[in-house]
C-alpha cells in the first residue's frame, strides 16, 4: 500500500503546482481579471480538497481492510492448524501404541473437543458469509431457551478446566421465537470469549432470566476487560486489538460481529459494561413477545 499512497500524494502535489503555475500565467495575461481568477481558483480548490479528503479516507480504510484481512488469515490458520495436529496426535498415539481403555477413551474424548472447535469455526465462518451476502433468511420457531444455554454452557465447560469454571444461573422454561442456529451461534459466542479472555480457570457467570415481557441473557467475567475507546469498534467486522503476531488469545474476529449482526435481526439489544473489580459485562435483551 505504500506506492499507492506515494503515487496519491504526489499527483496532489503536481496538481496544486500546475494550478499555481496556470493562475500566474492567466493573471500575468489578463491582469483586470484577478477576482474572476480567485474566484475560480477558489471553488477548484474547495472541490480538489473534498475529493483529496475522501480519497485519502477510502485509501485508509483499504489499508484497515486490508490489515484485518491478514490478520484474520493468520488467525484462521493458526485455529485450523492446531486442533488439526492435536487430533493427529491423539489418533497416532492410538494407533501406534497399546493403550488401555481408559486412556484411549480420554484421547478419543479429547479429540472430539477439537472437533467441536473446528466445527465451531466452520460454523461461524459459514454463517458471517451469509449475512454480509444477505442470503441467510434467519428462520423463526419457538424454542426453549433455557435448554439451549444450559446446552451451550455445559459443552464449553469441557473445553476449559478440571474445575467448574462456568457458573450457570438459568430460569427454566424460558422460551424464545427465533433462529435457533443463529442464537446457539450468539450464546456459544459471548461464552467462548468470556473464557477466552479471562485468567486460566477463572470463573465466568452466565445467567438467564425473564422480567415481565423481556428475556436477560448476561455474561460475565473477571478478565482483561475492554477500554472504553474500543467498546464502539468490537462488534465490527475482523476487529481484533492489537496484531495477530502478538496476540495470545485465540480468534478470527468473526465472533462479536455475528452477535451483533444476529441480535439485530432478533431486535435484541446488547450492552456492554465493566466487571467490577476487572472483566466485562455482556448483557442480551430479548423481548419476548417479538415475532
Amino acid at each position: 500500500m505504500k506506492r499507492p499512497l506515494l503515487i496519491f500524494y504526489s499527483l496532489i502535489i503536481y496538481t496544486v503546482l500546475q494550478v499555481i503555475w496556470w493562475g500566474r500565467l492567466l493573471f500575468a495575461a489578463k491582469p483586470d481579471s484577478l477576482a474572476m481568477i480567485l474566484g475560480e481558483g477558489a471553488v477548484f480548490i474547495f472541490i480538489f480538497i473534498v475529493g483529496v479528503y475522501y480519497m485519502h479516507k477510502a485509501i485508509k480504510g483499504e489499508r484497515e481492510l486490508h490489515r484485518q484481512q491478514k490478520n484474520f488469515l493468520l488467525s484462521v490458520t493458526h485455529e485450523l492448524k492446531s486442533p488439526l495436529a492435536s487430533i493427529k496426535l491423539y489418533l497416532e498415539t492410538i494407533l501406534k501404541r497399546d493403550l488401555d481403555p481408559e486412556q484411549q477413551n480420554s484421547f478419543l474424548k479429547n479429540s472430539l473437543k477439537d472437533i467441536e472447535r473446528l466445527d465451531d469455526l466452520v460454523e461461524n465462518m459459514l454463517i458471517a458469509t451469509k449475512i454480509e451476502n444477505q442470503s441467510y433468511t434467519f428462520p423463526k420457531e419457538q424454542f426453549n431457551f433455557s435448554q439451549l444455554v444450559n446446552s451451550v454452557a455445559g459443552r464449553l465447560q469441557l473445553h476449559t478446566c478440571n474445575l467448574q469454571v462456568i457458573k450457570t444461573s438459568v430460569q427454566p422454561f424460558i422460551f424464545l421465537n427465533g433462529d435457533k442456529f443463529a442464537l446457539t451461534s450468539v450464546v456459544t459466542n459471548l461464552i467462548e470469549n468470556a473464557v477466552k479472555y479471562s485468567p486460566p480457570c477463572e470463573e465466568v457467570k452466565v445467567s438467564l432470566k425473564q422480567k415481565g415481557d423481556q428475556i436477560y441473557f448476561i455474561v460475565a467475567d473477571l478478565g482483561i476487560g475492554i477500554n472504553d475507546q474500543e467498546k464502539s469498534r468490537i462488534f465490527e467486522k475482523f476487529y481484533r486489538v492489537g496484531s495477530e503476531e502478538t496476540r495470545k488469545t485465540k480468534g478470527t474476529g468473526l465472533g462479536l460481529f455475528i452477535v451483533k449482526q444476529v441480535l439485530d435481526k432478533h431486535q435484541a439489544l446488547i450492552k456492554v459494561r465493566n466487571n467490577n473489580p476487572s472483566g466485562t459485562i455482556f448483557e442480551v435483551i430479548f423481548n419476548a413477545n417479538a415475532n
